[in-house]
C-alpha cells in the first residue's frame, strides 16, 4: 500500500512538469473530472462541508480498517483540490488520516494561488476529511 508521503511526492513531482499556474489550474480541473462521483443519497446538507464558498459534499465509510472518501462539488475548481485530497488520504488507516501533515499542498504552491475564501474552503475540507478519521479512530 502507498503510504501518504509516497502520494505526496508523486503529486508534488506530477505538478512539478508544468510551468505556470494556468497548465496547474488545468491538471486540477481534469483530476476533478476523473473524480468518481458521489452516490446521490450522500448528497445531503449533513455532507456539505462548512467553511466552503461553493457546495463540497464529502461522504466517508470506514472499510477493512481504511477510510474511503467519496466527494462532489459544484464548482470545477473545488471539485479538483477535493479530488486531489481524496487522491491522498482515500484509502489509508484513520490513524495516519488523523497524523499527516499534508506539504504537498505548500511544495506545489496551492494555497497561495487560491483566494482567501477558496484557501479557508481548502481547510476545511482538510478539517472535516481529519474528523471523520478521528470518529473512525476507536
Amino acid at each position: 500500500m502507498e503510504t501518504i508521503q509516497d502520494i505526496q511526492g508523486e503529486i508534488i513531482e506530477d505538478f512539478g512538469m508544468f510551468d505556470d499556474w494556468m497548465q496547474k489550474y488545468e491538471y486540477l480541473i481534469d483530476l476533478g473530472k476523473e473524480l468518481a462521483p458521489i452516490d446521490k443519497k450522500h448528497k445531503t446538507e449533513d455532507n456539505l462541508i462548512k467553511g466552503c464558498q461553493s457546495r463540497v459534499w464529502l461522504h466517508a465509510e470506514h472499510i477493512d480498517g481504511k477510510i474511503i472518501y467519496t466527494a462532489d462539488s459544484d464548482a470545477i475548481m473545488t471539485k479538483g483540490i477535493i479530488a486531489i485530497l481524496i487522491s491522498v488520504l482515500s484509502g489509508q488507516t484513520p490513524a495516519s488520516i488523523t497524523d499527516a501533515k499534508l506539504d504537498f499542498i505548500n511544495e506545489i504552491g496551492l494555497k497561495e494561488q487560491l483566494s482567501p475564501t477558496r484557501a479557508n474552503g481548502l481547510v476545511s475540507m482538510i478539517k472535516q476529511m481529519k474528523i471523520y478519521a478521528l470518529a473512525y479512530n476507536n
